[in-house]
């Protein structure tokens, strides 16, 4: 008798043991991330002096951040430069003109949902495929875009102070080219960024989560992908902060 207590002890104790790893394990499972994969969508980049480099992990793209298309910003000279030709009757140019930048990105190839969310920061957080910056919806620290938006010229772009052109808001060069539902950039933790429509359906900010995204099936990615959407409201392109973890921006 006192064997088979013994032995039924000993049988218990590795049951708790192995139950106890068994749920640990299905735990440490169920708090990976999904990881994707963004190579695929590389070569659909195409802008003026625009290059990218696959380095181990990470895409590094370079960018002068010259817009292909016209806009009254370009210096006197250029061939692109143009009256403003937009839609908005409170269009107000700032003084500022497009200069060439030397932009360098660094991207994750292989981008999952990030622990710990970092806000974005003024300036560059990610990149269109024409080589076009995207900056985040403040004009400033904690200022909204709404006088800005005034100074956005045709194609709803401008220039800062030091010549950096671009896109808060919709580049609607690259959505009247490609179409409201095509895939525009790429934001610095290497998730994607689309237009406003999505399956033939205006998307609003009701239907993204707080980071201004969310996770679907898209025309390059047909399995499903995060990404984000550009909307015509506050935040426009990126809600309270990435999603992923973002790479090095230097300028």
């Amino acid at each position: 008798m006192k064997n088979l207590k013994y032995h039924l002890s000993i049988l218990a104790a590795f049951l708790v043991i192995f139950l106890g790893c068994s749920n640990d394990s299905e735990n440490q499972e169920e708090e990976v991330a999904t990881t994707y994969d963004i190579t695929s969508i590389l070569s659909k980049f195409d802008g003026t002096g625009l290059s990218y480099a696959i380095i181990g992990n990470n895409v590094v793209f370079t960018t002068p951040d010259l817009p292909n298309h016209t806009s009254p910003y370009w210096p006197q000279g250029n061939p692109l430069k143009s009256d403003y030709t937009g839609t908005n009757p409170q269009f107000n140019q700032n003084p500022n003109e497009i200069e060439e930048q030397n932009i360098v990105m660094t991207i994750p190839l292989k981008p999952s949902e990030a622990t710990t969310h970092e806000a974005t920061r003024l300036g560059p957080i990610g990149v269109s495929r024409n080589g076009v910056v995207f900056f985040n919806q403040y004009a400033g620290p904690d200022l909204p875009l709404t006088t800005e938006i005034n100074s956005f010229d045709q194609y709803l772009g401008h220039p800062t102070g030091r010549g950096i052109y671009h896109y808060h808001i919709e580049p609607t060069y690259l959505t009247d080219l490609f179409g409201e539902n095509a895939f525009l950039g790429l934001l610095a933790d290497g998730f994607p960024v689309y237009g406003p429509i999505e399956n033939n359906v205006r998307v609003t900010n009701s239907d993204l989560d707080e980071y201004h995204g969310h996770i679907s099936a898209t025309a390059d990615f047909p399995s499903g992908i995060y990404h984000y959407h550009i909307t015509p409201e506050d935040p426009y392109i990126n809600g309270n902060g990435y999603f992923g973890t973002p790479g090095n921006i230097s300028q």
